[in-house]
C-alpha cells in the first residue's frame, strides 16, 4: 500500500470502522410513502418501496412492512435512484499515464482509492455510480472503471461495478496536442495528427490481429518451427475496440473534431461510442443521434481555455430535444456533490421537463455506461441505489438526507458523524510543487511536462 492511502486510512479510521461491517453486503430497508421518481414511469405519489438483498423487490401503496426490515418514514420527501456521473476522476490516485499518444494498455482499476473521501462526498450529493475515468493527456488513453460508491471497504475491488462493460478514454483537441506535440516533438502536433494517430493505432491492431490469426491456423509443424507472435497488451486492448467490446468515451469540445471521429469510427465499424464535454455538440445533434451512444455534457462551463469557447447553457435540451442520448457530468470532486442542481438547469435553459432533467443524471449515463439493466431508474428488480431528498431534487432548496447503495445505508445526513465530512487530501503534502500549476481533472499527473524542471530534466535525458 502506496503512502498516500496508508495516511489516507488513518486519517479516515473511524469512518472505515463502522462501515467495514458493510462490506460486500446486500441491505434491506422499507421506504414508506414517499413522492417516488421513478424517471422511467412517472412519479408515483404517497409509495412504499421494499428493497431485499440489496434489489428493489415492491414498488406500491400500502405495502406491509416485513418484520426486522428497518422502515424509513418518506412522508413529504422525494425518492429518487442514485445519482450516475458519467465522467469523473473520484477515487483515483492517479490520472494520465502521459508517456506515449496511445496507452491503451493501462486500467484505472489498478489505482482506485477506497479512502478517497470523496466518494463520500458524493454520497452526500447522492451520487451512488461515477465513471473513473482516464485523463485527456493521450489521444487514446487508458481503460476507465465504473464504480458502485460502497464507502468504508479496505478492498479497491469492492467498489468495482463487475456488470459494467469496459470503457476507454479518448481525447481530442488541446490537450494531447499539448503533451505530446507541443511538450515532446511528436505526433500529435496538430488536430489533424490527432486523427492520424487514431487511424494508426487501429490500422496496426488490425495488423496484430491478422498477425495472430495466421499463426494460430498455421499447421502444428509451422508452429513448432516459429515463435508465436509478440504479445501486445496495447493491441489486444485496440482489437478489442475494433470488435465492439469497449465503449468509447471521447473527450470532445468542437463540432469538426467530433464529426470527423464519428466518420472514422463508422469507417472501422466502430458504434460504440460516448462524446465528453460536447461544448459544440448543438452543432452536430443528429449526427450524434444517429451514430453514437450520445453525449455526457457539462451544464454551463466553458471559455476556461479557446478551444471551449464557443458554447452555450441549451447545449443539453437541444440535444435531448434531437434525440441525443444526453447526460450532464461533474469532471469535478465539487461539482459531483449537486448534479441535481445541473441536471435543473435545463429547466431554465431549454424547458425541459422533469422526467427529461431527471434522465440526464441517472437513466441516460447509465445508458451511456452499458449499466441500465441495473441501475438509473425505481424499477422492481433493479439495484436499490436510491437517494431520499427533503423536496424535490430538482428544487434549488433540495437536500440529501439518505443515500443507499445496494440497499446499504451509506450516507445518513442526520446520523453520520461530523468528522466524516473533513475534507482529507494527502496528497496535498506528497506533490505540493506541482498542484498550483493545472487544476483540471483531465489533465492531473501532466503538469511535470510544464513545469521549469520538468522541462530541464527530460531535455537532459533525451
Amino acid at each position: 500500500m502506496s503512502y498516500k492511502l496508508l495516511l489516507s486510512g488513518l486519517l479516515l479510521s473511524s469512518v472505515v470502522t463502522t462501515s467495514l461491517a458493510q462490506e460486500g453486503k446486500k441491505g434491506d430497508v422499507f421506504i414508506r410513502n414517499a413522492q417516488v421518481l421513478t424517471v422511467t414511469n412517472g412519479m408515483k405519489e404517497n409509495t412504499d418501496v421494499w428493497v431485499k438483498d440489496g434489489l428493489i423487490h415492491r414498488i406500491g401503496t400500502q405495502l406491509e412492512a416485513p418484520k426486522g426490515v428497518p422502515v424509513i418514514d418518506a412522508s413529504g420527501k422525494y425518492l429518487m435512484p442514485g445519482i450516475i456521473d458519467a465522467h469523473s476522476h473520484v477515487a483515483l490516485e492517479s490520472i494520465n499515464e502521459a508517456s506515449s499518444p496511445i496507452t491503451a494498455e493501462v486500467k484505472m482499476e489498478d489505482v482506485v482509492d477506497p479512502f478517497a473521501i470523496g466518494i463520500y462526498r458524493a454520497l452526500a450529493g447522492g451520487t451512488t455510480v461515477s465513471h473513473a475515468m482516464h485523463g485527456s493527456a493521450n489521444a487514446i488513453g487508458g481503460q476507465n472503471v465504473t464504480l458502485k460508491h460502497r464507502y468504508g471497504t479496505r478492498n479497491p475491488g469492492e467498489l468495482v461495478m463487475k456488470e459494467a462493460p469496459r470503457t476507454i478514454k479518448f481525447a481530442l483537441g488541446e490537450n494531447p496536442i499539448r503533451v505530446h506535440g507541443r511538450s515532446k516533438n511528436l505526433q500529435p502536433r496538430s488536430r489533424m495528427g490527432v486523427e492520424a494517430v487514431i487511424r494508426n493505432g487501429f490500422e496496426e491492431a488490425l495488423q496484430y490481429k491478422r498477425t495472430w490469426e495466421t499463426w494460430k491456423q498455421a499447421s502444428e509443424e509451422t508452429k513448432k518451427r516459429l515463435a508465436p507472435p509478440v504479445f501486445s497488451s496495447r493491441m489486444e486492448t485496440l482489437v478489442d475496440i475494433l470488435e465492439g467490446e469497449i465503449i468509447i468515451h471521447c473527450h470532445s469540445y468542437r463540432a469538426d473534431e467530433i464529426y470527423m471521429l464519428i466518420q472514422v469510427c463508422k469507417e472501422y465499424g466502430i458504434d460504440k461510442i460516448v462524446f465528453s464535454h460536447v461544448n459544440e455538440g448543438f452543432k452536430v445533434a443528429p449526427e450524434l443521434a444517429a451514430h453514437t451512444m450520445g453525449a455526457s455534457v457539462f451544464s454551463d462551463w466553458w471559455a476556461y481555455k479557446f478551444e471551449v469557447y464557443y458554447s452555450t447553457a441549451y447545449n443539453a435540451a437541444i440535444l435531448t430535444k434531437n434525440g441525443v442520448i444526453t447526460s450532464i457530468n461533474s469532471d469535478s470532486a465539487e461539482l459531483i456533490r449537486h448534479l441535481y442542481h445541473e441536471a435543473a438547469k435545463t429547466q431554465r435553459y431549454g424547458g425541459l421537463t422533469d422526467e427529461e432533467a431527471l434522465a440526464l443524471i441517472t437513466i441516460n449515463p447509465a445508458r451511456q455506461l452499458g449499466i441500465d439493466r441495473w441501475v438509473g431508474s425505481i424499477e422492481e428488480g433493479k439495484q436499490a441505489d436510491l437517494v431520499l431528498f427533503n423536496q424535490h431534487p430538482l428544487s434549488i432548496y433540495a437536500i440529501p438526507e439518505m443515500t443507499w447503495v445496494d440497499g446499504v445505508n451509506y450516507f445518513n445526513r442526520a446520523k453520520d458523524a461530523a468528522d466524516q465530512r473533513l475534507k482529507v487530501d494527502p496528497e496535498e503534502i506528497l506533490e505540493p510543487m506541482y498542484l498550483h500549476v493545472n487544476h483540471n481533472n483531465c489533465m492531473r499527473d501532466v503538469d511535470f511536462y510544464f513545469t521549469g524542471f520538468g522541462r530541464n530534466l527530460f531535455q537532459h535525458s533525451h
